[in-house]
């Protein structure tokens, strides 16, 4: 087994848990699940399979995995991020087992590709591969940057490489369920966007640069999409995928892939901000208060570090 462990979070991933952590068993066997208290048999599948499972309350995505950070369990070299709904392919796996011990000491990181499938489709195409991500860094040298949405592993020290080989995203819940997240999802994305503006969170991230890592490109891409108008920027970064970037070679499913994912989604979150605008205005503090009365969210930085279990 390789010198590395696995952090997942869960919230009533029954129907994915099992699939994520078999793919897993082929080069680790130590897991550590923090589940936002589960109502299906996600708690019980994980620790049936070998999983060390702790509950903690939900705060966000961020403050969630930086928890798991601090309380893993386990004092392996490595720790590697994985989502429930994904699982690493063989050829993935055989290339952890083959590459990641020897790597050289000033090594702190390693990016890998994530594929996306959509409807039972590999969406290969609309820039959506490959999609480089930073999955595995030594222990004590990364952690969750602290922003609503879309976040990122950021490194403290050393240097990163690629490897060459994927792991999959599959979610297998039906397109009622992915709508309903991704509506819950606009609201974070607004909070990013006005951020870009106001500065609500100062807290350490990912710096935007457009010759820098994959994520640091998106992070400078996404401050120049917020400067764009309303419901321009939407229908523009639609075109861009499906037609600048071929996601219509992705059949049907890549056409209602970017038609929610580049169209619908951005929309909203368009829409959800002409709200603010016209309820409340573009004043700083009267979006503070707007956030924190309607969607329980505090825009300041004042979200609590996790702290060690005793």
């Amino acid at each position: 087994m390789t010198d590395v462990s696995v952090i997942i979070l869960t919230f009533n991933e029954e129907k994915h848990i099992s699939r994520c952590l078999q793919s897993l068993l082929t080069f680790t066997d130590k897991v550590f699940i923090v589940d936002s208290f589960s109502t299906d048999r996600t708690v019980e599948i994980a620790r049936s399979m070998g999983a060390v499972v702790v509950q903690n309350t939900w705060v966000n995505y961020a403050t969630q995995f930086n928890y798991g950070i601090i309380n893993n369990p386990f004092t392996t070299d490595w720790v590697m991020r994985m989502d429930a709904d994904e699982y690493v392919l063989p050829e993935l796996a055989a290339e952890i087992n083959r590459r990641l011990t020897g790597l050289p000491a000033q090594t702190g990181g390693v990016y890998v590709k994530r594929r996306v499938f959509f409807l039972n489709r590999w969406i290969r195409y609309g820039g959506f591969y490959p999609i480089w991500l930073l999955r595995l860094w030594r222990r004590g040298d990364g952690f969750c940057e602290q922003v609503w949405h879309d976040e990122h592993i950021k490194l403290t020290k050393g240097e990163t490489v690629q490897f060459e080989h994927d792991l999959v995203d599959h979610n297998l819940n039906n397109l009622t369920w992915w709508t309903q997240k991704h509506n819950h999802y606009t609201i974070l994305e607004m909070i990013n966007l006005l951020n870009y503006r106001y500065q609500f969170d100062q807290n350490e991230k990912v710096q935007p640069r457009l010759f820098g890592t994959q994520e640091q490109r998106v992070r400078y891409l996404k401050e120049r999409y917020a400067a764009m108008p309303l419901f321009t920027r939407p229908i523009l970064y639609f075109l861009y995928r499906y037609f600048l970037r071929l996601g219509f070679l992705d059949g049907k499913p890549g056409f209602v892939w970017c038609c929610l994912q580049a169209l619908w989604y951005r929309f909203l979150v368009d829409a959800k901000l002409l709200e603010v605008r016209v309820r409340v205005g573009q004043d700083r503090d009267a979006i503070i208060t707007y956030f924190k009365t309607e969607y329980g969210k505090d825009l300041r930085p004042t979200r609590p570090e996790p702290t060690p279990q005793s």
